[in-house]
């Protein structure tokens, strides 16, 4: 049971790893942060919620999978080499296919004008609640915008030697 445990911890700390360390894994944040935050004002279906979370999950989980892979990569080479270029470019392709087609998916679930008349009718009707709006809004660019953390040096190559 211990060590099951241990892997939750393992696994948290890469989270946390991603989103202080890369900056398009703190986008894929907000981004979700805000489609769960609106979808509140759509008609969605339970299974309509789902595909919104296994999109969210998806595209995050590829930024994970990126972050890995660069990582090892610059672990394995520091010096130009072509096959590691293909790793880290193919892993990075996988992130934008994801996204572009989270895109896709969120154009076909939010493209419902109702959606917005209702979150339009909300804010104007609930002006402290625009203002948090707006609050989370300036949160999320400093957020987004902050440099990362100081990369971890930890695991530099002269590690064990």
């Amino acid at each position: 049971m211990r060590s099951f445990l241990k892997g939750f911890k393992y696994a948290f700390a890469g989270i946390i790893h991603c989103i202080k360390n890369e900056r398009n894994m703190r986008i894929h944040t907000v981004a979700a942060l805000y489609v769960l935050m609106f979808a509140r004002f759509f008609a969605f279906t339970r299974t309509e919620y789902a595909v919104i979370l296994l999109t969210i999950g998806g595209v995050m989980s590829a930024e994970a999978v990126n972050t890995a892979v660069e990582n090892l990569a610059d672990r394995i080479s520091e010096n130009h080499d072509k096959r590691i270029k293909i790793a880290k470019d193919a892993a990075a392709g996988a992130v934008f296919i994801l996204a572009i087609f989270s895109v896709l998916i969120a154009i076909f679930l939010f493209g419902n004008t109702e959606g917005f008349i209702s979150m339009y009718n909300f804010y104007v009707t609930h002006p402290l609640n625009f203002l948090v709006l707006i609050l989370i809004t300036v949160i999320s660019i400093i957020f987004i915008v902050t440099a990362p953390a100081k990369k971890d040096k930890s695991n530099s190559k002269d590690e064990g030697k």
